[in-house]
């Protein structure tokens, strides 16, 4: 029995000891949130806008890959392969970009109620501890901290969730753009860009992607 007691306070110090961590967890999520959102809603008005600008940074770096592209080209003749091959490489770096812009929120999303939880049965567990010595004020203060972390870490996944599922579809959308830009670039290149008499010619990303 003794194994088991001491098992048990084991568990109870190392529960105390996690309650600083996770409610500074709390807190500190909850400002990044704040953070997050102000990001949000700034981009939202951006694209309510027509501003665009992850898509007018991936047409500068298309622009500029497609001139190192057209000057290797006139030097070593770059194969329609190893072309295909850079801006795929361009075209992923980007992709990857938009997929942690949209990670930085959506971590939030089982993070927020995890702590949450965690920061609503530590005190129970205290509070408990507290009415068993007939402690009652004790008792009370370590309930309402164990609400106000559920509401808290729920709140913070909620928010989380409904600003993922909105920056989920401008990732889509960009990406699909991004990817319809590289295509068009690629195969127009081809036929264009890197005939004999355009080899040295300054590179135009619209002119490109015209009709």
């Amino acid at each position: 029995m003794s194994v088991f007691a001491g098992l048990e306070t084991f568990l109870y110090i190392l529960s105390v000891i996690l309650y600083y961590p996770v409610i500074a967890g709390l807190v500190l999520l909850t400002f990044w949130m704040v953070i997050c959102f102000g990001g949000f809603l700034r981009e939202y008005i951006e694209r309510r806008q027509g501003k665009f600008y992850a898509l007018q940074r991936y047409k500068t770096a298309l622009e500029e890959e497609l001139r190192s592209i057209c000057y290797s080209a006139g030097k070593d003749n770059s194969s329609n392969t190893e072309i295909s091959a850079r801006l795929e490489r361009l075209l992923q770096k980007f992709e990857h970009e938009l997929i942690k812009s949209r990670d930085k929120i959506s971590f939030a999303i089982r993070v927020g109620p995890a702590l949450g939880l965690m920061g609503t049965l530590i005190p129970m567990g205290v509070a408990l501890a507290s009415l068993a010595q007939g402690d009652m004020p004790k008792m009370a203060s370590n309930m309402v901290t164990a609400f106000n972390a559920t509401t808290v870490g729920l709140a913070n996944g909620v928010i989380s969730y409904l600003m993922s599922l909105v920056k989920e579809r401008w990732v889509r959308k960009d990406i699909k753009e991004m990817e319809y830009l590289t295509e068009i670039a690629f195969h127009r290149l081809k036929f264009k860009t890197l005939e004999p008499e355009n080899l040295r010619k300054e590179v135009d990303i619209d002119e490109i992607l015209k009709e």
